[in-house]
């Protein structure tokens, strides 16, 4: 054993590693539906600290790991985010939110006073029970000790598994309703033209009467098949192919324009195919698909965007990002032409400006770096919370003067675990022999403490979203997973309500909460 522990001591990359891949193995362990996930790293990495308390990496380690966890959610969500500032139910969810995050401070700041806890302790079950490793690395830079990460590897199971607990309880005792909604995407329809009063109209006009979520992609006159264009004259009979994200909104179109035409369109691929390429030219990024020009011996029109797992109708607007998905409908002859035009590689799906990301972070670091004069404390810093602000301010940009800040989802999550990945294997090494001191001084008080500051953080949220607010249920899920901050919390709602509601209140409440979190700790550090 002696020589296991000198080779893991010497051998600190290879230990980092191996903590990695142990640690995601021990969370893919499913017990009834719960499984650690990548918390589980912290664990192991708890126990290798314990063993070798030499292997632990630099420090510097960690910071980067979270800093990356950081900017791909603020690139991400930053969108949603200031969306739920101006929305009013929005800033009704942020307030929610707030109120548990502030209810569970208060109370590990109390339990802490009480019962003469080690600042550290006291920040790290907060922390923990939020699954917050921002405001843990928050705590540890403050405080300048590793105490934190005891407390906050104590309560972190509970900040998991209890809030999917109490959701499930929730659900059990109210019993709402929640409604079942069909996967995002879109939908089309095939309309032959009887109404007369559009007949001998331009198709600019005719679409202008139609819901606003309808688009014209293509009409069929005389047994051919065009793209559709705006000055285009249409006859009775002719058939019109409608796209649009809404069921409902097509009916109403069928019923104003005519009749149902199942087939006349789609069936006939001489004129008009479809073709789905990926956008990866960095000619084409950046650019609205009104600016677009694709080439081809004939017109062509571009009918559905799927970026991620969501299908985008294309407004003219609506500017292409590396590894989106563009569906065109354009003769079969122009196929070579367009793949050429878009770029179509796969590798787009992971592609990225480094250029973005390094001056993104830089940035973030530098707004990290000033110290704001704060009243009786002194003066205080965001720290790597600022990574996070500029993240949040550049994914709702998007693009700026030829800058493309956006990074492709599947990219985005790749960053964001090895990140926090990073982060939690760092931080657990060094902190393990410590975390066996304290668990074994303290027994089942500090477990029993990290259940308490649970409970202080989810049940006002779920009980003012109840009751006070009459929130619906899957909405108020995805509240609690942004508050509490856990993608595990988040995959449960999922499954409770197979909708894009829990998503969105995550995506709303989840960057405030992480900065709320990381300012109260400091804030609580430099009172204690």
């Amino acid at each position: 054993m002696e020589f296991v522990k000198t080779l893991l001591e010497h051998q600190q990359l290879m230990t980092l590693f191996l903590t990695v891949a142990i640690g995601y193995l021990v969370g893919e362990i499913n017990i009834k539906g719960f499984s650690l996930g990548v918390g589980a790293v912290l664990f192991v990495a708890l126990a290798f600290g314990w063993f070798a308390p030499k292997s632990a990496p630099a420090p510097i380690v960690g910071s980067l790991g979270l800093a990356l966890f950081l900017y791909a959610v603020g690139v991400q969500y930053g969108k949603q985010f200031f969306l739920g500032l101006t929305s009013a139910s929005g800033r009704r969810a942020n307030i929610l939110a707030l109120i548990g995050v502030l209810c569970a401070g208060g109370v590990s700041i109390a339990i802490g006073k009480l019962l003469d806890l080690k600042a550290g302790y006291a920040l790290g079950l907060f922390a923990g029970s939020g699954t917050s490793t921002a405001s843990l690395q928050a705590a540890i830079a403050t405080l300048g000790n590793d105490d934190a990460a005891v407390g906050y590897s104590v309560s972190y199971p509970f900040g998991v598994a209890g809030p999917i607990v109490l959701i499930y309880l929730g659900l059990l005792i109210f019993r709402p309703k929640i409604e079942t909604v069909a996967p995002a995407g879109l939908d089309h329809l095939e309309i032959a033209l009887r109404n007369v009063a559009f007949c001998g109209k331009p198709l600019a006009e005719v679409t202008a009467a139609l819901p606003s979520t309808v688009q014209i992609a293509a009409v069929r006159t005389a047994h051919h098949n065009a793209p559709a264009a705006a000055d285009r004259i249409l006859a009775e009979n002719d058939v019109l192919l409608a796209v649009s994200a809404s069921r409902e909104a097509l009916d109403e179109a069928r019923v104003l324009l005519g009749d149902a035409a199942h087939g006349r369109v789609v069936r006939d691929r001489g004129d008009l195919d479809y073709l789905r390429v990926f956008a990866s030219r960095p000619a084409v990024m950046g650019r609205t698909i009104g600016e677009l020009d694709p080439p081809g011996e004939k017109a062509s029109v571009i009918v559905q965007v799927r970026r991620g797992d969501a299908d985008i109708l294309p407004r003219p607007d609506l500017m292409l990002e590396y590894g989106d998905r563009i569906g065109v409908l354009a003769h079969p002859h122009d196929f070579a032409a367009l793949r050429r035009y878009f770029g179509d590689s796969i590798k787009s799906t992971a592609q990225f400006s480094y250029i973005s990301v390094g001056l993104g972070m830089a940035l973030g670091f530098l707004l990290g770096a000033i110290q704001l004069p704060m009243p009786g404390l002194g003066k205080l810093s965001l720290g790597l919370s600022g990574v996070l602000i500029v993240a949040l301010i550049l994914g709702k940009l998007r693009h700026t003067r030829g800058m493309n800040w956006t990074v492709p989802i599947s990219a985005n999550l790749v960053i964001r675990d090895l990140g926090l990945t990073l982060f939690l294997a760092q931080v657990g090494m060094s902190s393990g022999p410590k975390f066996a001191a304290t668990v074994t001084q303290t027994g089942l008080l500090m477990l029993g403490l990290g259940a308490l500051v649970l409970l202080a953080l989810v049940l006002p949220v779920l009980l003012i979203g109840m009751l006070v607010y009459r929130m619906p249920y899957d909405e108020l899920s995805g509240i609690i997973a942004g508050a509490c901050g856990n993608p595990a919390i988040l995959a449960y709602a999922n499954r409770l309500a197979p909708g894009d509601k829990p998503d969105i209140g995550y995506a709303m409440i989840f960057p405030a909460m992480t900065i709320v979190k990381i300012i109260f700790v400091d804030i609580a550090a430099g009172l204690w």
